[in-house]
């Protein structure tokens, strides 16, 4: 090697050393589709910051933070009833300033609930960004009548129900029935009987179920032929329907959809503290909001965010999802030890039922 050459070779490190220095990168641990390609590129072209994305899953959330002590990452998106227990337990992340968030940005109902189901003594670990919901996937013109989850049940559509024989379906039962299966989660007597009482609903009414359903294909199949005509699934699906025939949506039930919320939390390792804040206070604006929506294939909790969207989508979402319907959504909390045990035993008696 000449000594031009060498002296040449170690500028070049030197550059390349001094480049990544000043280049701050974001961690990001994050579902498919969450940071499409063209909103991490608008977010590096206006803050410099580039983002280095990791997918997953709540449970390999957990362990990738739990195995580091909460390091690695500097932004997390763990599902709003995956943070208060695994912060608890294995304290793997940080409290969320509220100052450095533009709240405005938040659709306030989903802002409060979020912040009250990861909240632990006085701080707050979770923000809301994705949601998505289950309720009724129904034909409007053979089931005209079916508003609430207990309409399953009636005459009308005797034969021409279907739904899955998981917990959503328990606490969505115990919802219409007038309990409040959420509030009683720290009350495993409490809860029992209201699952008991939803038990004993299910079983009278078995006769209406014409399969219960265990893959989304397969229910689509069946509203498709006419085989069923209401139905208990997800928001998407029910759009996805729509698509194809106007008769068939998604309605929020008259006692609250059931709601899923994957959040913005910070390991408590983060070393890009403000980076993170500036992606959540980005992605938040409504138009880039709905860039992240055609990705995710789901709704931000952005406001007015739905107002970008896909004509068609938006037009099913806002028929589906008026202002009252979404402040009306019963957002899933943290589930306690123990409670699944009893909602296990009343889902397999429902089956073995007669």
């Amino acid at each position: 090697m000449t000594i031009k050459t060498g002296i040449t070779a170690i500028a070049l490190v030197a550059s390349a050393a001094a480049t990544g220095a000043s280049a701050e990168t974001l961690r990001l641990l994050t579902w498919g589709g969450y940071a499409p390609e063209e909103v991490i590129e608008k977010f590096t072209a206006e803050t410099g910051i580039e983002v280095e994305v990791t997918k997953s899953n709540n449970e390999e959330m957990i362990a990738k933070l739990r195995a580091t002590d909460g390091g690695g990452f500097d932004l997390a998106q763990p599902s709003q009833d995956r943070i208060a227990g695994a912060q608890e337990e294995f304290d793997i992340y940080k409290p969320i300033d509220l100052s450095k968030i533009d709240t405005s940005l938040f659709i306030t109902s989903m802002l409060e609930a979020t912040k009250g189901n990861t909240t632990l003594g006085s701080d707050v670990y979770g923000l809301p960004h994705i949601w998505g919901t289950s309720g009724l996937v129904v034909n409007t013109a053979m089931a005209p009548n079916v508003k609430d989850y207990t309409d399953l049940c009636a005459d009308d559509v005797a034969g021409k129900v279907s739904y899955r024989l998981k917990r959503p379906t328990l606490i969505g039962f115990a919802f219409s029935m007038g309990m409040d299966p959420f509030a009683a989660y720290s009350d495993p007597t409490a809860y029992e009987k209201i699952i008991t009482a939803v038990e004993e609903k299910l079983v009278s009414c078995k006769a209406n179920v014409k399969a219960y359903w265990s893959g989304g294909d397969e229910l689509m199949g069946l509203l498709r032929s006419g085989e069923v005509t209401a139905s208990m699934a997800w928001d998407t699906g029910g759009w996805k329907l729509n698509s194809e025939n106007p008769e068939i949506t998604f309605i929020a039930p008259a006692s609250g959809a059931l709601g899923w919320i994957d959040t913005f939390a910070l390991p408590r390792k983060t070393k890009a503290e403000d980076a993170a804040y500036k992606w959540i206070n980005f992605v938040m604006q409504p138009e880039i909001a709905a860039m992240i929506t055609a990705s995710a294939g789901n709704f931000t909790a952005s406001v007015g965010a739905d107002g970008f969207a896909d004509e068609e989508l938006k037009a099913q979402f806002q028929a589906s999802f008026p202002p009252e319907a979404i402040d009306n959504i019963n957002w899933y909390p943290t589930v306690p030890a123990g409670l699944e045990d009893i909602e296990g035993a009343a889902l397999d008696r429902i089956k073995a039922a007669n």
